[in-house]
């Protein structure tokens, strides 16, 4: 029996990465990685910049099969199929089960009576309060600013930033990774400016960006929208809080890490 209750002759191990290189991960979920019959990996929901699959497999001394989108999505059978009699890994950076994804796929292993079991991992979520000094229970809903299709550009963010505002909390933002392109922090403010001009509301006064956290360059700058748009931040990954009102020990900490 495993330590979530269940006893299928296989197992389905999430393990974070955590937010920057191969050296993130925690040493239980490297005993993890290092027991198994089967390593996959998913890069959509979350990429380690600072690091590769090849770096990864050679610091693991594992094979790591990576996944498409699908693979995890729709098409689970491929991680399923195979946990029900293997001793199978996904990794994922951050926390694995910050992500819907996950927790969606770790309810379809238990439905087919696989035992599934977490290894956490350093995940952004907790990460950008030490970064920017904002209060992690001052965080409302958090969002994603996807880039915008042809026909399609959704204001759902801007309205999740101007109700936690309201109601004096900070929003997380996460900014759209793709394949080929990850969103700037000057790409994430402009497109939350032009929701808000679409809902006939003034865009944020503040901002607080984060590229790289966790790595040994990561940048943190608070400040207006326009400053912000002038700052190089560099490769990525990159992510936007937009604060709600400071608090004192939240301004200074902005003010001495942040140059606000």
């Amino acid at each position: 029996m495993g330590t979530d209750g269940w006893s299928g002759t296989g197992l389905l191990t999430f393990v974070g990465l955590g937010l920057w290189d191969e050296r993130d991960i925690t040493l239980r979920g490297l005993d993890a990685v290092r027991a198994a019959d089967v390593v996959f990996i998913e890069r959509y929901t979350s990429i380690l910049a600072g690091t590769t699959v090849e770096r990864l497999e050679e610091s693991f001394g594992k094979q790591i099969v990576q996944l498409a989108r699908s693979d995890v999505e729709t098409e689970t059978d491929r991680i399923i199929g195979r946990a029900r009699e293997a001793n199978v890994v996904l990794l994922a950076g951050g926390d694995p089960m910050v992500s819907t994804t996950h927790i969606d796929l770790r309810l379809r292993a238990a439905a087919a009576g696989v035992e599934t079991r977490i290894v956490h991992g350093p995940s952004i979520a907790t990460a950008v309060c030490g970064a920017t000094g904002l209060q992690n229970y001052r965080f409302g809903k958090s969002c994603s600013v996807p880039y915008p299709a042809a026909g399609w550009f959704p204001t759902t963010p801007a309205e999740t930033v101007a109700q936690n505002f309201d109601r004096g909390l900070h929003t997380l933002v996460y900014l759209d990774i793709r394949e080929d392109r990850y969103m700037s922090i000057p790409e994430g403010i402009a497109l939350l400016e032009e929701m808000a001009f679409r809902r006939s509301e003034s865009p944020p006064s503040l901002y607080v960006g984060v590229a790289r956290a966790g790595a040994p360059d990561q940048h943190v700058a608070a400040g207006s929208g326009d400053r912000l748009k002038q700052i190089d931040f560099g490769p990525p990954l990159h992510i936007l809080c937009v604060p709600a009102p400071l608090h004192v020990m939240e301004r200074e900490y902005l003010e001495q890490f942040g140059g606000l």
